[in-house]
């Protein structure tokens, strides 16, 4: 087993075995939120301009994300893991568009399994790819921090390595620490925008689930799903 570590979404194009992409702040906290909430599935656009044409091909679609961080005009959702937490969305369908995770995920298509997750779901994450997809001593595993320099992600990713392959076990409280303290939170904490600090309260709640969040790749357009832990 080989586990790689890289930051940003610009990913080397050789395929590997699996391939976990991490956004802390904001995207797969979004997901997840969204799936306790009852989404059914979240197709994940390259473009504003696609997810629009998505939209428009299917109305009753929701859509959520953000450019630079910033709510999108015209969009059903913004980024907000707290806001989509109070909205009533089961059975929904949701395009999400982001900055940095949803282009990273986009550019590891050629990975054999993919997941997303944030810190909320790291653990479940991790321990499903060390149970179900560790199937020879020689996989690799590819971590994605997908923000390309945030401490939030890399944390993230060095904590899942750490359950994964079993060494230097990095503490939940240490993750949370970095995670507030790095450099993509401190807006969230500034009470003269409209950045949520109940926000960041979601991104550091570690929650038991029963399901990962899965890429299935064969669609026409790349879909996130729930997949229930056996």
């Amino acid at each position: 087993m080989h586990i790689q570590i890289y930051q940003g979404s610009t990913i080397p194009t050789e395929p590997v075995y699996t391939t976990i992409v991490i956004d802390v702040i904001r995207a797969f906290t979004v997901a997840h939120y969204a799936f306790l909430k009852g989404i059914k599935q979240i197709y994940l656009a390259a473009t504003v301009e696609q997810a629009f044409k998505i939209k428009f091909d299917h109305p009753d679609f929701l859509l959520a994300g953000e450019v630079e961080g910033l709510p999108i005009r015209g969009f059903d959702l913004d980024n907000s893991p707290y806001n989509i937490s109070n909205k009533d969305i089961v059975g929904k369908t949701l395009i999400q568009k982001t900055t940095n995770g949803v282009e990273a995920t986009l550019n590891c298509l050629s990975s054999d399994h993919i997941l997303v997750t944030g810190y909320t779901n790291a653990k479940t994450t991790a321990n499903f790819v060390k149970e179900k997809l560790l199937s020879n001593e020689n996989n690799t595993i590819r971590l994605v921090a997908s923000h390309p320099s945030g401490d939030d992600d890399l944390a993230c990713a060095e904590y899942i390595k750490s359950m994964i392959d079993g060494t230097s076990m990095i503490s939940n409280k240490e993750v949370i620490e970095r995670i507030k303290k790095s450099h993509v939170a401190k807006k969230f904490f500034d009470k003269n925008n409209n950045f949520l600090q109940e926000d960041i309260d979601c991104c550091i709640r570690e929650l038991d689930t029963d399901f990962v969040m899965k890429v299935n790749k064969e669609m026409e357009i790349p879909m996130i799903e729930r997949i229930k832990i056996q």
